[in-house]
């Protein structure tokens, strides 16, 4: 049976690291990206089952990337993530939401709270 791939978006690489590590141990693929570009790039070489998403980044944001993967792959599983920036991460999220992101987290969140909802997105 074929491991779940997850792609994860994010430029703090703590989050990336901390990421990485609680879904290899879930047992997922796990593929990496510090910024929206170079995680576009990635999804289109290498679609994953699922996106985990950062919403404020460098050379392209969480909510433009939400768009063109809903855009362009509406089948597509999406988590965001932010710890907000100008306005309250509620408020960023409460638009990922809108543009079709399955799931929210409000930076720090729980692991085990990500893995399940990981796990939900992925059955």
């Amino acid at each position: 049976m074929k491991m779940a791939s997850i792609l994860i978006i994010d430029d703090d690489v703590q989050i990336l690291s901390m990421l990485r590590q609680t879904l290899e141990r879930g047992g997922y693929d796990v593929l990496e990206a510090s910024n929206g570009k170079q995680g576009m790039k990635l999804y289109l070489e290498n679609p994953a089952d699922l996106v985990i998403t950062d919403i404020i980044m460098p050379e392209k944001e969480g909510i433009e990337i939400i768009i063109e993967l809903k855009r362009d792959y509406p089948d597509v599983k999406i988590i965001a993530i932010s710890g907000g920036g100008r306005i309250n991460p509620e408020d960023y999220l409460d638009i990922a939401k809108k543009l079709g992101a399955q799931r929210t987290f409000t930076k720090p969140f729980e692991r085990k709270q990500l893995l399940n909802a990981v796990r939900d997105l992925l059955q």
